[in-house]
């Protein structure tokens, strides 16, 4: 595994596919803050607790100015399946291809599939905080997610 991509840093810029059914480009979204959040695959434990707590926290990133990106390998209809399923709020990604979780670091080979990580990029593109788990399974919560955010001010 590559590592994640270094704070102080231009993030790497990107475009996939949605579950909104538009592509999303990265720097597209400049002038907000994002949270981006890769996973492992969906309809998991940890992801699915993830995920609906993204759901109830909506609001407060929206609050935070913050456009989160949750990111897997699972191609656009197990997300879309798994959106609906599970009532998630925020628009899933596909990186079935694997290429962005390359170029993050997060993808664990053997595996074929990422570790779930999290990179903060600033209004400007600039990457303030990276974390990635020491195991699949376990998750940052929000509240420190969002404290993150809020250091950027």
């Amino acid at each position: 595994m590559s590592a994640l991509p270094v704070v102080g840093a231009p993030a790497p810029d990107f475009t996939l596919p949605s579950t909104s059914g538009a592509q999303v480009t990265l720097s597209g979204l400049r002038g907000k803050n994002v949270l981006l959040a890769f996973f492992p695959l969906a309809f998991t434990s940890t992801c699915t607790r993830e995920m609906c707590a993204f759901t109830e926290d909506f609001g407060r990133f929206q609050s935070a100015d913050t456009v989160v990106l949750p990111i897997s390998v699972d191609s656009i209809p197990t997300l879309k399946e798994f959106k609906t399923k599970e009532r998630i709020s925020v628009d899933l990604l596909s990186d079935f291809r694997r290429e962005v979780s390359r170029r993050y670091g997060t993808l664990l080979e053997d595996q074929f599939f990422s570790n779930r990580a999290y990179v903060v990029i600033d209004r400007d593109g600039i990457v303030r905080w990276t974390y990635a788990e020491e195991t699949p399974s376990t998750r940052r919560e929000n509240a420190e997610l969002l404290e993150r955010l809020a250091a950027l001010g």
